[in-house]
């Protein structure tokens, strides 16, 4: 009886410490089937798409496919921690990823758990890994450019500042170098870049850790890695994760600078994942809305008006094409959302140029707008030396003896380019058409160091003006003719 009397008091007392307490309902469900990181669980009547569920033991999933009767949901961690029966949470949060200038130098997942052993990743702020592409009214026009410090690419297929320029080509021809050498330009300058490597292996991500830390330009960038040993659920979250953290500095008035490596690679995972949620498949077994997989992604990518902060998204999505064929599916998906290509050949990465740039196929739809005036004079012929120049080549394998003066100074001015495209100018004056074209490099170095050491003033020109004068170009002439004339040919 006395032992009745003590239950009823702590019960009271239990009573009249938790009133006024605020009360929670939480949406509870059941793991009734789980395979291949995919979820089936029933229960979860209020869950939203997109929203995060809590599975216990630290393991995150992710809902995808909202059903009558049963909830699809991706496991973002370890499949193997989620078994039948176990007892499924809603948070009531949809998916978001941490932001802010502490990511800045360090390398994260999707979740934006630290992956290089520098301690907790210290920011309160996050984003939505979705959000909605800025609309055309806040939206400004393209005209400052991103120097990616590529002659040929700044020179004849310009990227500007909420560009969306998508580097395309077969497998090892130079396409995430591209992204990492613009990466590694922007030291010291005012674009906050971020890498996102999808369904890449460990390995080439520590060889592109280690580049940027020799370069010193890990202090402006951001690297998000899901790995081709990680899940399907987080290679598929990297790029939105990604976006949303240059979103924030781009807010902010800033620029950024975002290259995901590779969207193929998205496309897979994606696949992966609508398959095993069983959604239909359609061409190539990817799903219907593999096309708005992508665009809603670019269009994030913007150059903000003054009246909303003037920042802005770059972004160079990369594409690997199978045997060259541009024509596929995801290619020319991706290559009808962005504002022009940057297409790699295979056959000229092999015959040593590089970066392996066709000149035919690629093409920028910002053009000049992203150059100052001085590179646009300068490389304004450049592009069409090159096209005709690859033309001739072909006739000109047979043999040049029987080939007119006008074609051989066509011809050499075009292999010129292909090798030096630094010296636009001393090219497309012909200045160097009889430069023989193994002591081009020579040519280019020894001009540079004299331009630099007597005639400072022609830098320090075109630097203030961004362009080419008068009184600049009749002054670089001479001073190509009298170093050429100290060249010894």
């Amino acid at each position: 009886m006395a032992t009745r009397g003590l239950d009823i008091v702590s019960l009271i007392k239990r009573q009249i410490e938790e009133f006024g307490g605020d009360l929670a309902l939480v949406d509870v469900g059941t793991v009734v089937q789980v395979g291949d990181g995919i979820a089936s669980i029933q229960g979860l009547q209020g869950v939203r798409s997109n929203e995060l569920l809590d599975f216990g033991n630290d393991t995150l999933g992710l809902a995808l496919n909202l059903e009558a009767d049963i909830v699809g949901a991706a496991i973002l961690g370890d499949p193997n921690a989620v078994k039948e029966g176990d007892r499924v949470r809603s948070t009531g949060r949809i998916i978001e990823v941490p932001v802010g200038d502490s990511l800045i130098g360090r390398v994260v997942d999707p979740l934006g758990r630290p992956l290089d052993g520098k301690g907790a990743v210290n920011t309160s702020s996050s984003r939505s890994a979705e959000a909605v592409a800025p609309n055309v009214v806040v939206r400004q026009s393209v005209n400052t450019p991103v120097q990616t410090g590529i002659k040929a690419i700044d020179a004849m297929i310009p990227i500007g500042r909420g560009q969306r320029e998508l580097i395309i080509g077969d497998r090892s021809t130079g396409k995430t170098a591209i992204a990492i050498d613009s990466i590694i330009n922007q030291k010291g300058g005012d674009l906050i870049c971020i890498y996102v490597a999808i369904g890449q292996k460990q390995g080439k991500v520590a060889q592109v850790v280690s580049a940027l830390e020799e370069a010193d330009a890990m202090g402006h960038t951001i690297i998000v890695t899901a790995g081709a040993s990680d899940s399907a659920p987080l290679q598929y979250l990297a790029p939105y994760a990604g976006c949303a953290m240059a979103e924030e500095f781009m807010s902010q008035g800033k620029d950024v600078l975002i290259a995901y490596d590779d969207l193929t690679k998205h496309a897979w995972a994606y696949r992966q994942m609508s398959l095993l949620l069983r959604r239909p498949a359609g061409r190539e077994a990817y799903p219907g809305d593999v096309f708005y997989l992508h665009s809603r992604l670019l269009e994030r990518s913007a150059r903000l008006d003054e009246e909303h902060g003037g920042g802005s998204i770059t972004a160079l999505p990369i594409i690997e094409t199978q045997a060259g064929d541009v024509s596929a599916y995801i290619p020319t998906n991706v290559i009808s959302i962005t504002d022009g290509q940057i297409y790699l050949e295979a056959e000229l990465f092999n015959a040593g140029i590089r970066p392996a740039v066709n000149v035919g196929l690629s093409v920028s739809r910002v053009g000049g707008a992203a150059q100052s005036r001085a590179i646009r004079r300068v490389a304004g012929r450049l592009r069409l030396d090159l096209a005709q120049y690859r033309e001739l080549a072909t006739f000109a394998q047979f043999g040049t003896a029987d080939l007119d003066a006008s074609t051989r100074s066509q011809l050499a001015r075009g292999q010129l380019a292909t090798e030096e495209v630094v010296i636009l100018f001393a090219v497309n004056s012909g200045a160097m058409e009889d430069i023989p074209l193994e002591r081009a490099g020579e040519f280019e170095d020894g001009l540079l160091r004299h331009v630099s050491s007597s005639h400072p003033d022609i830098l320090e020109s075109i630097t203030e003006t961004r362009d080419i004068t008068d009184e600049t170009e009749a002054k670089m002439n001479q001073v190509i003719a009298d170093y050429k004339s100290t060249f010894g040919i």
